[in-house]
């Protein structure tokens, strides 16, 4: 991925996206809620839509998921300077239901442009429905998560979205394990993510 020709910018690809109609979430917007974080990072994380907060605000996982998601982060020493967060839609889909497959047909091509932008070494989905979206459409994301594999070079992951471990906090733990995967595969694969602590 590295050494593939990218004649994207990030300006031109946030200026598109802006301006998408391609569903009809683009008329009941609020904000388009684009991306946030280290646009160099060796991690991305990838939820599936924005609520009603992040709608608001025009940012990803803000609000109480939100909080949760940078405890997440903070226990393995890494903030929003050191990684990218997006989602698989971009605008809010009404009472917060699922994105629906043609919405997020419509939204891929953004999402893969930062992707391609970023050149992340590790990808997380955060949540069921973006394992389902960008790893497999049966994943079980109970038995799935934390499992890795990888696909033209980056490693990809999925694990529960912090609304899920809000829901029902037995699910904690194995958030937590998850974490400890992630951490060690940023050891292993991306080791200047911590450097830039020392």
């Amino acid at each position: 991925m590295d050494e593939r020709t990218n004649t994207d910018s990030w300006e031109e690809l946030e200026h598109s996206c802006r301006g998408c109609m391609r569903c009809p979430l683009g008329q009941s917007r609020n904000s388009l809620v684009f991306g946030t974080g280290n646009r160099h990072a060796r991690v991305m994380l990838i939820g599936e839509g924005p609520g009603e907060q992040e709608d608001k605000q025009g940012v990803p996982f803000v609000g109480p998921a939100g909080q949760l998601l940078d405890t997440m982060l903070a226990i393995i020493d890494l903030d929003r300077t050191k990684v990218y967060i997006a989602n698989m839609v971009k605008c809010r889909p009404p009472h917060n239901r699922d994105p629906e497959q043609l919405e997020m047909d419509a939204c891929s091509e953004w999402l893969d442009r930062q992707i391609k932008l970023v050149q992340p070494k590790i990808i997380v989905c955060v949540g069921r429905i973006a394992g389902k979206g960008l790893l497999r459409a049966d994943l079980r994301i109970t038995r799935e998560h934390g499992t890795w594999q990888e696909r033209q070079g980056i490693l990809w992951m999925a694990t529960f979205h912090p609304s899920a471990l809000l829901r029902d906090p037995s699910k904690r733990p194995d958030a937590f394990e998850d974490l400890m995967v992630l951490r060690t595969l940023i050891r292993d694969n991306c080791p200047e993510v911590y450097d830039s602590d020392e």
